[in-house]
């Protein structure tokens, strides 16, 4: 019931941002550009929460997946389309997005396969790397370190990024909602709690893995590209960022890993605090993010979501942030 309410009102919730436009003035007010950010978080942050909050694979490869995305938009539109037909194009979303999974394919298999835990985490960073040296060093294809842009001719007015946003966002988390009701849910989720017991009971876990990884890299790509459609550029520093990936990281954490809503809830918080930062105490922001990373994992590593149903007095289940991997089964084993 409970849920349900939760549901009930993210709808409510989601009505309301999509009649937002249609107030006199919202769309020249700044918060209307805050509300286009915690969009593009929240695909971002979905990504990394069905990765790590539900398959237990810690990624740190966001960014990179990011920057694929974005820069496969913007060399599309600049190398194929004219300046009045790129704009939002659904087909550049999608490709964007796919060349991110392919990408997560890529190098999720032979990662997946071979390593596990902190090594693949640091494996993931590696990647991340990479991709950011090739970018730098692709001369004129990839723009070199001051990147590549497209023109902003077409661009009017913040509204079809909004809406897009919107869209993106509610599809992401509509995504993970069902995946995690389906049959691969109970694959992933599985192989979070106990690689090996998942296997015996007949889960191929190498493949479901690199399925959540792709689907991570898929969604990472489509924030990669949103994004790019509102800066009308790309280049490493901007794209590449190891925020992209510590960002989504934070917001999950903050809401609650391994939950749909999680990710939703701080997005909402974390870029309101990123934002203020940025207006008020551009110099020590970056002092003020490292502080909220380190104060949420000590404080409240089980999210908000969690610590609300503690309170309410529910057990909640425990996400791969709080419970490694095997920890489950080896509890109930010592409780046997």
């Amino acid at each position: 019931m409970a849920g349900n309410r939760l549901y009930k009102s993210a709808a409510a919730a989601v009505l309301a941002l999509a009649l937002v436009p249609l107030v006199p003035g919202a769309v020249d007010h700044y918060a209307f550009f805050y509300l286009f950010l915690v969009f593009v978080h929240i695909v971002l942050a979905q990504s990394w929460n069905l990765v790590a909050g539900y398959t237990g694979q810690i990624s740190l490869a966001q960014h990179a997946f990011f920057g694929v995305g974005g820069y496969t938009t913007v060399l599309i539109a600049t190398a194929l389309m004219d300046e009045s037909g790129f704009y939002f194009n659904p087909l550049l979303l999608l490709a964007s997005g796919l060349t991110a999974a392919l990408f997560a394919l890529a190098i999720g298999y032979p990662l997946l396969s071979k390593l596990a835990g902190d090594y693949f985490a640091l494996g993931t960073l590696g990647f991340g790397e990479i991709i950011r040296i090739g970018l730098v060093k692709g001369g004129a294809a990839t723009g070199g370190s001051a990147g590549v842009s497209m023109s902003s001719e077409p661009f009017e007015t913040l509204l079809p990024h909004y809406l897009v946003g919107l869209l993106l966002a509610v599809a992401a988390t509509v995504l993970v909602a069902v995946l995690m009701r389906s049959r691969i849910g109970l694959a992933l989720m599985a192989i979070r709690e106990d690689p090996v017991a998942a296997a015996a009971s007949g889960v191929n876990v190498l493949r479901f893995k690199l399925l959540a990884f792709a689907i991570g890299g898929f969604l990472a790509g489509l924030a990669g590209s949103l994004y790019a459609f509102y800066v009308f550029s790309v280049s490493p520093g901007g794209f590449l960022n190891l925020s992209w990936t510590l960002y989504p990281i934070l917001m999950c954490v903050m809401g609650g890993n391994g939950t749909v809503l999680g990710p939703v809830i701080g997005a909402f918080l974390m870029t309101a605090v990123f934002t203020a930062a940025n207006i008020w105490l551009p110099g020590a922001h970056p002092i003020i993010s490292g502080g909220l990373i380190i104060a949420v994992m000590l404080f409240m590593p089980e999210g908000i979501l969690r610590l609300k149903a503690k309170r309410a007095g529910r057990q909640p289940a425990k996400s791969a942030a709080a419970t490694p991997p095997g920890e489950s089964s080896n509890m109930q084993r010592r409780q046997a």
